[in-house]
């Protein structure tokens, strides 16, 4: 009596948690069309993004093998779903990279984020980017970006550095060292050119014209 009564009540738990968390990847993906939308003056509707925007596919795929990343009998399945993503995408994110939300890539190919890269809320990185590393040691050795980095087509931040929230980095810049919060950094080695007097909107890309792509 007590194993029989045990069980439809098991089973409507699993399902209530599987309801759970069908919402909220729903919602997350509603999230992520929407921050891709006012990213991209292109895109004409949610359809269109869902079906032809692999820098969103990229990071669905990447949010999937993350979760069996930090599972330690997943590892390996975790690197051969990142090597699919990779072909299927051309982003390359190892699974034990962490990713915030509202995270976007424009046009996405080329783009390379190592193993211990972080990445804050509100980042968006064009085509050709890499978040590298400048060791062999296994340590942390990937840049962490803050909140609403703007990173242009082709540049290069290596290393475990910081850069702020809402720096931007302009196109092909070699960034090795800390950026301040709110600052543009162009050039090779990456100088910081302009620094904001007032909070720098995740969404307005243009504060100087060597971040364009």
């Amino acid at each position: 009596m007590h194993l029989s009564a045990s069980r439809p009540r098991a089973a409507s738990d699993a399902g209530a948690h599987l309801g759970s968390l069908w919402t909220s990847a729903r919602g997350r993906l509603r999230e992520d069309l929407d921050a891709a939308a006012r990213r991209d003056p292109a895109a004409r509707s949610r359809l269109e993004l869902l079906l032809c925007y692999p820098g969103l596919h990229a990071i669905w795929l990447h949010r999937v093998a993350h979760r069996m990343w930090r599972r330690p009998g997943l590892k390996l399945a975790a690197r051969v779903l990142s090597q699919v993503n990779r072909s299927i995408t051309g982003v390359e994110i190892h699974p034990g990279a962490t990713i915030g939300r509202r995270f976007f890539i424009d046009h996405a190919m080329g783009v390379v984020i190592g193993e211990t890269a972080e990445v804050g809320d509100d980042v968006m990185l064009y085509h050709g980017v890499t978040l590298g590393g400048r060791s062999l040691q296994r340590t942390k050795r990937h840049p962490t970006l803050e909140d609403g980095v703007t990173v242009g087509a082709g540049a290069r931040i290596l290393g475990p550095i910081l850069i702020g929230a809402g720096a931007q980095i302009g196109a092909n810049s070699v960034v090795v060292r800390d950026v301040p919060a709110g600052s543009v950094v162009v050039g090779v080695p990456g100088q910081v050119r302009q620094r904001a007097t007032q909070p720098v909107d995740p969404y307005d890309v243009w504060a100087d014209p060597e971040i364009y792509i």
